[in-house]
């Protein structure tokens, strides 16, 4: 496993991107747009979502401190403000924040990482990212995640969703899984046991230990990332081995 290391310039030069993205595609679409990939969603409901996460991202990463905040609420847009206003200006105060941030500055987060405000960058370019896809889906117009991105935002649901429990349904799997990207020259292998998993580094393997992949997975690095979201069917992707245990990897 070759895992790329993002900086916190990466991930705000790919929020720049995607979200600038993201608002053009709410700003084609009607309100009521169906989000065919969040199903009971409209673009409107897409838009105030992700104002909202952009909002109490900005009051956990500035905090300062490890301490839990309040359980995060979900608001409409302020008076005055539709959905879409509401999300450019929440943008524009989200990457203020982000750009004059320390990453090694004390920081909650949710997951099994150090407790850093470098945490945030991260989760919300791929937040941005996956949303600006559904955007663009409901305008038939899903452009994929730029292959380094991906490949990141792969190795984010693998080394802190996975980790912290946060699958999309439960149960008990067991085996090895290799996924692929074949843009990014990147591959991971990972072990599930019940509802645990632990992340291989195939660079300190020795050859009897058993990491003999039990599934397989191959495809762009946004279409893998995409499937762990559920917003594509990993039947969409090369699969070969048993593909129960790919129920096991998805987050969304």
């Amino acid at each position: 496993m070759s895992r790329l290391h993002g900086t916190k310039d990466f991930w705000i030069g790919a929020l720049r991107t995607e979200g600038p993205a993201f608002a053009a595609a709410v700003a084609e679409a009607p309100p009521e747009t169906p989000v065919l990939s969040c199903p009971g969603w409209t673009v409107a409901d897409l838009a105030t979502h992700l104002a909202g996460v952009y909002a109490w991202v900005r009051g956990v990463a500035g905090s300062g401190t490890t301490v839990a905040p309040e359980r995060r609420q979900h608001p409409d847009a302020p008076a005055g403000l539709s959905p879409a206003e509401w999300y450019r200006q929440e943008y524009d105060q989200l990457v203020a924040v982000l750009e004059g941030l320390d990453p090694e500055a004390p920081a909650w987060n949710w997951a099994p990482q150090p407790k850093k405000a470098g945490f945030w960058p991260r989760r919300v370019a791929h937040e941005t990212a996956v949303h600006r896809w559904d955007a663009q889906l409901a305008i038939a117009a899903g452009e994929p995640i730029e292959a380094k991105l991906a490949a990141d935002g792969v190795s984010e649901v693998l080394d802190t969703w996975l980790p912290a429990g946060r699958r999309k349904a439960s149960g008990q799997w067991h085996g090895v899984v290799q996924l692929s990207a074949t843009d990014a020259a990147q591959e991971w292998y990972l072990r599930l046991r019940g509802e645990g998993m632990a992340l291989l580094d195939t660079a300190t393997l020795l050859d009897h230990d058993d990491h003999h992949a039990r599934a397989q997975v191959s495809g762009t690095a946004s279409d893998l990332l995409l499937a762990l979201w559920g917003r594509v069917s990993f039947d969409t992707l090369g699969v070969s081995g048993d593909p129960r245990l790919l129920d096991g990897l998805r987050v969304g």
